[in-house]
């Protein structure tokens, strides 16, 4: 993907809605804004999470930095000190370590929608405290690592 030259703006409601679903209570369709590769350093989408759901499991960056803006509805907002209710206008921060560790869980009745504004780094780390996975993501790298199936730096040199 060719990185942006000169400003870009668009209406998030009109950009593309791509829907995804996990196991358990992961789902959402996100727009996307700004791509990797688009910009040198960051990654900006609009997510909308249906009632019930979360976009994502707990997990924590060892790299990336995420800011989220609240646009609308309600939710449950789980960090290392506990839970607490969101909503719409709320702006929240989660830097890169185990003490940004957050999972956002729509607990209202209809979406919740927020934008998603993302440091990017040609490679990150995100650590799934409640699985016990690790996920390895960059430009070119998606994937996700069980810590049991770690083995000594010198397995097989």
């Amino acid at each position: 993907m060719e990185p942006l030259k000169s400003p870009l703006s668009a209406n998030w409601s009109q950009l593309e809605a791509h829907h995804k679903t996990g196991p358990g209570s992961c789902e959402y369709f996100r727009r996307k804004f700004i791509q990797i590769g688009q910009a040198r350093q960051c990654v900006v989408s609009v997510y909308e999470i249906p009632p019930g759901k979360a976009a994502y499991p707990y997990h924590y960056h060892l790299q990336n930095e995420e800011v989220f803006f609240i646009l609308s509805g309600t939710g449950t907002l789980r960090t290392p000190q506990g839970e607490r209710s969101v909503s719409a206008g709320e702006l929240l921060f989660f830097p890169a370590e185990p003490g940004g560790a957050h999972k956002l869980t729509n607990t209202g009745a209809e979406n919740l929608i927020y934008a998603d504004f993302d440091t990017q780094n040609p490679l990150d780390a995100a650590v799934y405290p409640d699985s016990r996975k690790i996920g390895l993501w960059g430009r070119d790298v998606n994937k996700v690592f069980l810590e049991e199936d770690a083995v000594d730096y010198y397995k097989d040199e």
